[in-house]
């Protein structure tokens, strides 16, 4: 059977509209889908799933459909590196995550090599960009140094002229923020009356508690996990009522509240800002509850990271690595969390660390 010419142009017209119907965008979210972290490995594949959803019901990138593909790191740097290696085979070009430091410091130098986009809406340690090991890595989440500068600010402004007390349980997190707080403190002139390390993981801390009523301690900057954490402040209210705590992201849990009870009222800390606040979300968090959804804190970042990239490769009018990065460092992308730049080392323009205070079960922000 031969065909006319007008027949052939149209079968062939018919080819390249079915081929671009069928062409699509390989992109991944990667995170600790099961174990002590699992819950936020949901939360990421919740929101990547929903952003993937919603930009190509918007008509996807540069006319073509997403795909997501998902990955377990477990937290674990050598799983992340084969699970990087695995995204690398499946053509994808952008990864939201990871979500531990670990993961995403050794997952970055697989992507960085390989020419992938990552953005982490999560990972907060200060290496993971300014180490980072090339261009194409990114973050959502406020650095960890911000926190410290969030709290030095706040007892500068509220206890200058306080006696202040600084203990940590000898943690990496908790010595470490200690740490940087003290010298940040120590950088505006003010020194603090008392510094002590405890042990972790002991059911009666009287005796520590007794050391501040000693040093006669106005405001106690604490580093520890919310058991010890809940167990000084109600120790606190039986031997000094009227002193102040102040403790960071790891009190913004139902266990510091649990443990210490109404103690807790008027415990204060620092915490990125909650992104349910953000007006952007608004309509997005609307939407979720009409589905009978919640967008919980790493569901929105994740979006945000899928909405950044997306936002970038549509204005390159390619998902070439190049472009797509040369977009994302010289313009600002429109996101579920308000407009984003990004800047030399791959830092978000996000707001960073807000100071919060338990009162009745709930945190109520201060500034």
């Amino acid at each position: 059977m031969k065909l006319g010419v007008s027949a052939l142009l149209a079968w062939a017209m018919t080819l390249c509209l079915a081929g671009v119907s069928r062409a699509e965008i390989p992109i991944a979210v990667a995170g600790p889908m099961k174990g002590q972290f699992g819950i936020f490995g949901a939360q990421m594949i919740a929101g990547a799933r929903q952003a993937v959803q919603d930009i190509n019901s918007a008509g996807g990138v540069n006319g073509q459909a997403l795909t997501l593909e998902t990955a377990d790191d477990n937290c674990d740097g050598d799983q992340a590196n084969a699970v990087a290696n695995q995204l690398i085979g499946k053509g994808v070009v952008f990864v939201a995550g990871h979500f531990c430091f670990v993961a995403s410091v050794a997952a970055s130098r697989v992507y960085a090599n390989a020419g992938i986009i990552q953005i982490s809406p999560a990972t907060t340690l200060p290496g993971f960009t300014d180490d980072r090991p090339g261009k194409g890595i990114y973050r959502l989440a406020p650095r960890d140094d911000a926190q410290a500068e969030a709290a030095a600010a706040f007892l500068a402004e509220n206890f200058q002229a306080s006696d202040i007390a600084i203990l940590h349980d000898k943690t990496a997190y908790g010595k470490g923020l200690t740490d940087a707080v003290k010298e940040r403190l120590n950088d505006l002139d003010i020194i603090e009356s008392f510094a002590l390390g405890f042990d972790a993981g002991e059911d009666d801390y009287r005796y520590l508690v007794s050391q501040l009523a000693l040093e006669g301690a106005d405001v106690v900057y604490l580093g520890a996990y919310p058991p010890e954490a809940g167990l000084i402040k109600l120790e606190m209210a039986r031997q000094i009522p009227n002193v102040v705590l102040m403790g960071a992201d790891a009190l913004v849990s139902e266990e510091f509240w649990s443990t210490a009870g109404e103690a807790a009222n008027g415990t204060v800390l620092t915490y990125p800002e909650f992104l349910t606040e953000v007006p952007e979300a608004a309509a997005l968090m609307r939407s979720l509850e009409d589905q009978d959804a919640v967008a919980e804190r790493y569901f929105l970042s994740t979006y945000a990271a899928v909405e950044a990239w997306a936002a970038a490769a549509n204005r390159a009018g390619t998902t070439s690595f190049e472009e797509v990065v040369t977009e994302l460092e010289q313009e600002s992308v429109d996101t579920v969390l308000g407009p984003i730049t990004f800047n030399a080392v791959g830092d978000a323009s996000r707001p960073g660390f807000a100071v919060y205070e338990w009162q009745d079960g709930a945190l109520r922000r201060r500034q």
